[in-house]
C-alpha cells in the first residue's frame, strides 16, 4: 500500500551486496559427538550470523555451501558468527578455524566460548581471497551445549572470510573440516513437523497426543480435501525414501493421499495403530531443489489418521530465514570490476536507493565491464540493470555483452520499455514531469551449461549503444530440462487450438481448451513455448501445468492479460505469466494471477513480471497455498491477500522491485483470516513496505527476510491505515530479518520506522505478538508506535535491533505493551523516544534503552 490517494479497484489497493546469501543466516548446525567421534565440523553460513555478518559465496575453495563474509569496518564492533558445540564432558579442547584473509596483513578476531572471551586470534594473510588457512585454538568446553564464537570487537581489526571451525572435544579425537553430511533424523522423529507445514481443508494442529514430537500434530484428516503441504528442499532429481509418522485411533487401517509437486504418486495404507504412533514407508520421486510433498484426504481415503510429520531422507535444510531459492547471487559491487560503484545511498530518486543494498556498477565507457567467479554450475542467467530511458518515455533497447572465460558468449537484450516512471503517483511515462524512479529491470536468458569455476564477464563492447549501463546483481542457476506431459490426467493446448510461438492471441484458445479438458476430467498442459493473452484466462477448478518457468511463457499485451479464479480448486504450476504493463493502470491493467481461487488451491513455482500485481486473491479463496514464486517488476503490489481471504500462505517466494507493497494482507469490507507470509524474501519495493498487514484476523509475519525499502515505507507494517476492518485474534510477526528497512514519507514528511505498528482509522487492542526478530541497519527507526488511535495488547520480545539511523525504539502512541528481551544498540538518536501517554511495561532481558 502507497501512501497517495487512491480509488479501489478490483485489482490494484487503496491508498544486497549479501542479501540473497544471507538465506541460511541464522540456522544453527547442531552435532552431538559420539563417545568414539568428538570432531566435529560447523560450516560459517549456517552458523548463528549477527551484526552485519553474512552468508557469502562469492570466493572458491570454500566447504559447504558458502563462508561466513561481513566482517567489514563497517561492521567493526558487532560482526559475529557463533556455533554451538555438544559435549560429551567438560575439559580442554580445540577449535580449528579455516579463514581467507587476502588483505596482506595480518587481521584479528575475537574467540569466545560461552560467552567469555578466551583470546585475540590472528590470522595471518593468506595468498588472496581464494586460498584458506586454518589456525588452531585451545579452548575449554563444559559438559553439553556450548556456544563458540568470533567476533569483530572494537579491539580487532577484522576484514576476514570465515569459512568453518573444526571442534575437537575433551576425547581428543580430530578429523579434517567437510561439510556435515545429510542424516535423517533419530528413529520415530520427523524431519519435518506436521504442525509446522501448511495445512488446510479441515486439517488442524492439535497438542492434546502423548507420544507426538514437536509442538504437536495434525489431525482432521477424516474431511475430503485435508490436506498437509510440506516444502522439501533435495539435492538432485531423484526417488527419494519418505517415512509418515502417524497414528489411528482405532485398530482398522487407514489411507492418504500423497503427491509430488502436483502429480499423484500413490494412495498410502497405514496400518492401523489404535491410538499409539507407527511410521510408515514410501518413497516420491523429486526434483532438484524446492519440492511440495503433500498428504491430501482425496476421494476413496478413509480412517482420518493423524499425521505427526514426515522424514525424506536425503533432503537438505531449507533456508531458516527468507526464501528457498534455487539460484545463486552475485551483487555486482562485489564482483572484480574496472568500473565506478555507485552508492551506498538512500536518497529517493537515485538508482543506488533501488538498488540491492543500496549499490551497483555503472558501466559507461567501452571496455569497462563487470565478472565474478562461478560457485555453481549454471546454464541460466539473470541479470538485473537499468538503461537509460528514450526521450519519448516509452524505452530504449541496447545489448549488452556476456563472455564466458573470456570468449564472448552472447549479447543480452535490454530494455528500458518496463523501467522509468515520472511524476507525482501512481506515475507516468512522461519524461517531462521529473521525478524519475523505477529504473530496474530483469533479463533472463538461457546458455550454454558452465561449470563452478567458469568466469562470467559482463563488458560493455563497441557495439553495446546504451549511454550507461547499471548492473546490481546477477543470479544464476542450472535449469532442468523442459518437462514432459504426464502419462496420464492431462490433455495438451496444443491439441485444442492454442499455439505456442505464433505471435497470435490465443486467449479465447486457451479458455476453450481449459473448459474441454474440464469437461473430460483432465488438467491443461501447456507445453514449452509463448502463448499470447490479451484478457482473462478463467480458472473455474482445474489444473493448468506448464513445461517449466524457463520454457512456458503466457505474454500479456498492452497491459492485459492474466489468470482469473472463478471458484473450485486449482493448480497453476511450472510456468511464467509476462505482462506487458508499463505503468501502474489500476483501472484498466491486469493482475497476474487474481480473483477467486476457490477451496485448497495451489500455485507453485511460477515466474511472474511486469504486471499490475503479481497475486490478488479475494475471498471465497479459503487454503490456498502458494510456494516458490519469483515476482519481479510489478507496478503495484506482489502479493496482495484481500478482502475475506482465508487460510492462505505464501512461501519461500521471492519478491523484487514492487510498485507497492512487496506483500499485502488488505482485509477491506471483509477481514483477512488466518493467513500467513512465511519463509519469503522481498526487496526492494519502491513504494510501500516490504510487508503490510491492515487489519484481519490471526494473521501471521513469520521467517521472512525483508530488505532494502525505497520510499513512503516500513520493513513490516501492522496498521489500520486505509480503513480495514480492525484486527482480532493475535497477530504473529515473529522470526523475521529486517535488513536496511524504513523510509521518508515526503506527502507527510515522516520518517517510518522498520517495524511500523500504525493505529490510524482505528484501535489496534487485539493482541500483536512480534518476538525473535532481528532488525538491522534501519534507515530511520527500529521500531515506531503511531499515532492517532491507540495500542494495546502489544507484546515486544526477544527482538535485536543494531545501527538504526534515528531511535531504537521511538512511540508516538496511547496504549501500553509489554517488552522483554530487547536490546538496542548503535542507536544514532537514542534507545528510546517516549512521547504521548504509552505506557512501556519492562520485563528481563532489555538492553540499551
Amino acid at each position: 500500500m502507497s501512501s497517495g490517494p487512491r480509488t479501489p479497484t478490483r485489482s490494484a489497493k487503496v491508498a544486497l551486496p549479501v542479501l540473497l546469501t544471507m538465506l541460511s543466516a541464522l540456522a544453527l548446525w547442531n552435532v552431538t559427538p559420539s563417545a568414539n567421534a568428538a570432531t566435529n565440523a560447523f560450516e560459517a553460513e549456517s552458523a548463528v550470523l549477527s551484526g552485519g555478518a553474512a552468508a557469502a559465496s562469492d570466493h572458491s575453495g570454500y566447504t559447504g555451501s558458502g563462508f561466513a563474509g561481513g566482517y567489514t569496518d563497517g561492521n567493526k564492533g558487532a560482526a559475529s558468527t557463533a556455533f554451538k558445540v555438544t559435549s560429551t564432558a567438560a575439559g580442554s579442547g580445540s577449535v580449528k578455524i579455516r579463514y581467507a584473509n587476502g588483505t596482506g596483513v595480518t587481521m584479528t578476531l575475537s574467540l569466545y566460548v560461552n560467552g567469555t572471551k578466551v583470546r585475540q586470534v590472528s590470522l595471518p594473510a593468506t595468498a588472496n581471497w581464494d586460498t584458506w588457512a586454518t589456525t588452531d585454538q585451545a579452548v575449554t568446553f563444559a559438559a553439553g551445549a556450548n556456544t563458540v564464537a568470533l567476533t569483530f570487537t572494537t579491539a580487532d581489526s577484522g576484514n576476514i572470510n570465515l569459512d568453518n571451525i573444526n571442534a575437537t572435544t575433551p576425547d581428543g579425537s580430530t578429523t579434517p573440516p567437510t561439510t556435515p553430511p545429510t542424516t535423517p533424523p533419530p528413529a520415530g522423529t520427523p524431519a519435518y513437523q506436521a504442525e509446522s507445514a501448511f495445512f488446510s481443508g479441515g486439517a488442524t494442529v492439535s497438542t492434546s497426543a502423548a507420544g507426538s514430537t514437536g509442538a504437536g500434530y495434525l489431525t482432521g484428516f477424516s474431511t475430503a480435501g485435508a490436506r498437509a503441504v510440506f516444502a522439501v528442499s533435495t539435492p538432485a532429481a531423484a526417488t527419494y525414501p519418505v517415512a509418515l509418522r502417524y497414528r489411528t485411533t482405532g485398530s482398522a487401517a487407514a489411507t492418504v493421499t500423497l503427491t509430488a509437486n502436483g502429480l499423484k504418486v500413490r494412495q498410502i495404507s497405514l496400518p492401523g495403530t489404535s491410538g499409539g504412533w507407527s511410521a510408515a514407508s514410501t518413497d516420491a520421486p523429486l526434483r532438484s531443489g524446492l519440492n511440495t510433498v503433500t498428504l491430501r484426504t482425496e476421494a476413496g481415503d478413509t480412517g482420518g489418521p493423524d499425521l505427526d510429520g514426515i522424514t525424506v531422507t536425503g533432503s537438505s535444510a531449507n533456508a531458516a530465514r527468507g526464501a528457498t531459492v534455487p539460484y545463486t547471487s552475485y551483487e555486482a559491487e562485489a564482483g572484480t570490476t574496472n568500473a565506478s560503484t555507485l552508492g551506498p545511498d538512500r536518497t529517493y530518486l537515485t538508482a543506488a536507493s533501488e538498488a540491492s543494498g543500496r549499490r551497483a556498477v555503472v558501466l559507461d565507457s567501452t571496455g569497462e565491464y563487470v565478472q565474478f567467479t562461478l560457485t555453481k554450475p549454471a546454464n541460466a542467467v539473470t541479470l538485473r540493470y537499468s538503461i537509460p530511458d528514450n526521450a519519448a518515455g516509452t524505452g530504449a533497447a541496447a545489448t549488452l555483452s556476456l563472455y564466458a572465460n573470456g570468449t564472448k558468449a552472447r549479447d543480452l537484450n535490454l530494455t528500458s520499455k518496463y523501467s522509468w516512471v515520472y511524476g507525482a503517483y501512481p506515475y507516468t511515462n512522461v519524461p517531462s514531469q521529473g521525478s524519475a524512479h523505477h529504473f530496474y529491470d530483469e533479463t533472463r536468458q538461457l546458455t550454454a551449461t558452465y561449470p563452478a569455476g567458469t568466469v562470467l564477464k559482463f563488458q560493455k563492447d563497441a557495439g553495446n549503444t546504451a549511454a550507461s549501463y547499471t548492473l546490481d546483481l546477477v543470479e544464476t542457476e542450472q535449469v532442468a530440462a523442459d518437462r514432459t506431459m504426464p502419462a496420464t490426467g492431462f490433455v495438451s493446448a496444443t491439441t485444442l487450438g492454442a499455439t505456442a510461438n505464433d505471435g497470435s492471441d490465443d486467449t479465447n484458445a486457451l479458455n476453450s481448451a481449459l473448459a474441454t479438458a474440464k469437461s473430460q476430467g483432465k488438467g491443461l498442459w501447456l507445453p514449452s513455448g509463448t502463448f499470447n493473452i490479451s484478457g482473462h484466462v478463467n480458472l473455474t477448478g482445474i489444473a493448468l501445468h506448464g513445461a517449466g518457468a524457463w520454457a512456458t511463457v503466457l505474454q500479456g499485451s498492452n497491459g492485459k492479460g492474466g489468470l482469473f479464479g472463478q471458484g473450485g480448486t486449482s493448480t497453476i504450476q511450472d510456468l511464467t505469466i509476462s505482462g506487458d504493463a508499463s505503468v501502474r493502470d489500476d483501472a484498466g491493467g491486469d493482475t497476474a494471477i487474481e480473483g477467486n481461487l476457490g477451496s485448497g488451491s495451489t500455485i507453485q513455482d511460477v515466474w511472474i513480471e511486469h504486471a499490475k500485481v503479481g497475486l490478488w486473491i479475494d475471498a471465497p479463496t479459503d487454503g490456498l497455498y502458494a510456494g516458490g514464486l519469483r515476482i519481479r517488476d510489478t507496478f503495484a503490489d506482489g502479493v496482495n491477500l484481500h478482502k475475506g481471504t482465508a487460510n492462505t500462505e505464501v512461501w519461500n517466494s521471492s519478491v523484487r522491485n514492487t510498485g507497492d507493497d512487496g506483500l499485502a494482507m488488505f482485509s477491506e469490507a471483509l477481514a483477512v483470516t488466518r493467513c500467513a507470509f512465511r519463509f519469503n524474501t522481498v526487496q526492494a519495493p519502491l513504494l510501500a513496505n516490504t510487508v503490510g498487514v491492515y487489519g484481519g484476523t490471526g494473521n501471521r509475519v513469520e521467517d521472512n527476510l525483508l530488505a532494502d525499502t525505497v520510499t513512503g515505507s516500513a520493513g513490516i507494517a501492522i496498521s489500520t491505515r486505509f480503513a480495514p476492518v480492525p484486527f482480532s485474534g493475535t497477530t504473529s510477526v515473529q522470526r523475521n530479518t529486517l535488513l536496511r528497512t524504513g523510509g521518508y514519507e515526503p506527502n507527510w514528511q515522516s520518517k517510518f520506522g522498520a517495524l511500523w505498528i500504525y493505529a490510524d482509522s482505528s484501535d489496534i487492542t487485539a493482541p500483536v505478538l512480534v518476538q525473535d526478530n532481528t532488525i538491522l541497519d534501519s534507515t530511520y527507526s527500529g521500531v515506531l508506535l503511531s499515532y492517532q488511535k491507540t495500542i494495546t495488547n502489544l507484546t515486544l520480545r526477544n527482538t535485536t535491533i543494531q545501527n538504526t539511523g534515528n531511535y531504537g525504539l521511538e512511540i508516538i502512541s496511547n496504549g501500553s505493551g509489554t517488552f522483554s528481551g530487547v536490546t538496542v544498540t548503535g542507536a544514532a538518536a537514542g534507545g528510546l523516544s517516549l512521547t504521548g501517554t504509552f505506557t512501556v511495561n519492562r520485563g528481563a532481558g532489555n538492553s540499551g534503552w
